[in-house]
């Protein structure tokens, strides 16, 4: 849940970071937490105080000097974070000049808002734990990176999904401090970003079931039943939904690759029936090629490998894009 949170946070505040530059976001990312240390030791002496004893320094090392150096890196690690987010940004869009020094100094709000971010979700994630166990519910998440705009549709095609597999759901207003996230990435990224960011946050909620819809996390809880029918009814349907179920630009680039196979099809095959046309075999054929040789992580690549299966399958039988899987009547 907090890698995905870093890759939505970041494609807002970056764009879509190809896989090459994946360890510099999480640099900028580890930044961001030593930073908030430093602060801390600053601001709270004694936090200050506890970290210097519990670092094994050497006998020629005096702790002013320390001091000086936690100053010193406080005041330096924000305009590196936004030196990093610099490079992050592909070399031919990249700023320069002026543009390019606003960028290094927005690394004061960028490292704030991603070490934010790391240690509130951190924090609701222990506490979503331990309500679930207290309430003996399971509970699963599916990783996502909501696409620009597109909450409201994948809110509307998931409690559709649900529907099919017999969990008749009701839309429920999320908790609204679970949207602070969103909104601080908002106000850090200015612009037009903001408008890409979730106004409210929607739980989908019914006796047995409770699914809350972030834009980088699906987290379901409920009785264990529900849990395993609704996951299998979400995944399914987030193969033509509007979310991206990998990070990378190059991973993500596959996913619109077949998307767009989908959008082409209307979702179910053009003569009705079963059966794949030349076409369509040429285009899945053309995926292939590319995923024999596509260099992203091994996660990301299972994923695009079962998402081109699973349009296969359901178009061959001539049945709707991810409405394949269906509870026994």
């Amino acid at each position: 849940m907090l890698t995905t949170a870093l890759g939505w946070a970041s494609t807002l505040l970056f764009g879509r970071v190809p896989r090459e530059k994946q360890l510099l976001l999480s640099l900028i990312a580890l930044g961001s937490l030593v930073w908030v240390v430093l602060l801390c030791g600053i601001i709270l002496p004694d936090v200050g105080t506890f970290l210097l004893t519990a670092l094994p320094l050497p006998g020629f090392i005096e702790q002013n000097w320390v001091r000086v150096a936690m100053l010193i890196g406080a005041l330096v690690m924000p305009p590196l974070v936004g030196l990093g987010g610099l490079f992050v940004v592909n070399a031919a869009s990249r700023p320069t000049g002026l543009a390019a020094a606003r960028q290094v100094l927005r690394g004061y709000p960028i490292a704030f808002l991603l070490a934010f971010t790391f240690i509130f979700l951190a924090i609701v994630a222990l506490v979503r734990k331990g309500r679930m166990l207290a309430r003996r519910r399971a509970d699963a998440h599916i990783p996502i990176v909501v696409r620009a705009g597109g909450y409201e549709m994948m809110v509307d095609d998931l409690q559709a999904a649900l529907g099919e597999a017999g969990l008749t759901v009701e839309r429920r207003p999320a908790a609204a401090i679970l949207a602070v996230p969103g909104r601080l990435v908002g106000w850090v990224a200015g612009g037009g970003v903001r408008a890409l960011v979730p106004a409210k946050l929607t739980t989908l909620f019914s006796p047995v079931l409770e699914v809350e819809l972030y834009p980088s996390d699906i987290a379901i809880s409920g009785q264990k039943e529900a849990v395993a029918r609704a996951r299998a009814a979400i995944a399914t349907r987030l193969t033509v939904t509007a979310a991206y179920l990998t990070t990378s630009k190059e991973a993500q680039a596959v996913e619109d690759r077949l998307d767009d196979i989908v959008r082409a099809r209307g979702k179910t095959n053009q003569r009705g029936g079963s059966g794949l046309s030349e076409e369509l075999t040429e285009e899945l054929g053309a995926i292939d090629a590319t995923l024999a040789t596509l260099d992203v992580d091994y996660a990301d690549w299972e994923v695009l490998y079962r998402m081109r299966l699973q349009i296969e399958r359901d178009l061959l039988v001539g049945s709707p894009v991810g409405h394949s899987v269906q509870p026994p009547a």
